[in-house]
């Protein structure tokens, strides 16, 4: 296939922001995933600016509720940003699909704000493009531009 038949635009921005994604969900992942002293240091720093006892208690135990909860959100991110740029390269290496691989791109572009911050909010809004693109671009292959049909009677 010659690059006339490839949607080249919508896979470069769409590859860009899944990359993105991806990078902000390992950002995420490394506080989801990070050691105890620094949950610890989180839940002291936070507790030190409330002054009481009662306050550092309720801010460690509303830290540690929370770190139950990022794991998953980072596992969604991450899961975002892979199926963002496998959509990006179906999408380049199967041009008369881009119907479903655009809209993918789109649902899990969307979808990585949540464990991936939205690729720092870039990644979120190229993919959003990308898949757009995606989904407005026409395949034309170059066998029906160079062959006139003629019709006869």
């Amino acid at each position: 296939m010659s690059t006339e038949t490839r949607a080249v635009a919508p896979f470069v921005i769409s590859l860009i922001g899944g990359i993105l994604i991806l990078l902000g969900a390992i950002v995420t992942s490394m506080f989801a995933f990070g050691s105890p002293a620094i949950v610890g240091s989180m839940s002291g720093s936070m507790g030190g600016v409330m002054g009481d006892m009662s306050g550092r208690m309720a801010m460690g135990m509303m830290v540690g509720e929370m770190m139950g909860v990022y794991p998953i959100f980072s596992i969604i991110g991450l899961a975002s940003g892979a199926l963002v740029i496998l959509g990006a390269v179906m999408l380049y290496s199967r041009p008369f699909e881009k119907d479903l691989w655009g809209a993918i791109i789109i649902a899990f572009s969307i979808l990585g704000i949540l464990g991936g911050m939205g690729g720092f909010m870039i990644g979120l809004v190229l993919g959003i493009v990308g898949g757009a693109l995606a989904l407005a671009w026409n395949p034309t292959p170059k066998t029906a531009l160079s062959t006139p049909t003629t019709l006869s009677s």
